[in-house]
């Protein structure tokens, strides 16, 4: 179990620690030959999670583990109240080194990411910057034909769309497929648009 997770959290910043329950020895699950390891679709290896384990032989049978996936490393934290519309400088941040999985998805790593952009609100000092505090230029424009792009432990699928709506980098938008499909991804700098399973 442990071994599928660390193929899972492979390439993620920081150092990863990884918890995961064991079976309770008084389970009424039959012997199985071999385990077999999943993530629930949309489950990403990031925080609180449970790890799915499927059993194929000699009895077909599927339990969930509870899982703590925490991911050490450094993220920036404003050193003074930053107003609205003021261009954030290197003084005004730090790095503070935490697990950035309970911190939100977009909590921004690297002071090239902040520096010389404005601020949309104001902020506290002490505060974890994110991305959505900041105005970033747009990766991606509304009515914009977009490449989607998503991965999963075995498969990558491709697709086009049209987005509904404006982001940045690292912002969520939303997607009309061909089908009339509407998705939800991650923006990336390219302009593509990526998903997570």
């Amino acid at each position: 179990m442990s071994e599928y997770l660390e193929q899972q959290t492979s390439g993620l910043p920081g150092k990863v620690v990884l918890k995961v329950e064991q079976f309770d020895p008084q389970n009424q699950l039959p012997p199985c030959a071999a385990l077999e390891p999943f993530l629930p679709p949309g489950t990403r290896a990031w925080g609180r999670i449970n790890v799915g384990v499927r059993c194929n032989s000699p009895v077909t049978w599927t339990a969930y583990l509870p899982a703590q996936v925490s991911v050490i490393g450094e993220y920036l934290v404003t050193t003074r109240p930053i107003r609205s519309g003021q261009i954030v400088a290197p003084a005004d941040l730090e790095r503070r080194s935490g697990d950035l999985s309970s911190e939100a998805a977009n909590t921004l790593t690297d002071m090239t990411q902040a520096v010389g952009h404005s601020m949309r609100y104001t902020v506290a000092a002490g505060s974890p910057l994110r991305a959505d505090m900041l105005r970033l230029p747009q990766a991606i424009r509304q009515g914009q034909t977009v490449k989607v792009l998503g991965s999963g432990a075995s498969f990558t699928v491709a697709n086009e769309g049209r987005a509904l709506n404006a982001a940045a980098a690292g912002e969520a938008v939303r997607v009309r497929l061909g089908n009339g499909q509407v998705i939800s991804g991650t923006a990336r700098t390219d302009g593509t648009v990526e998903l997570n399973f």
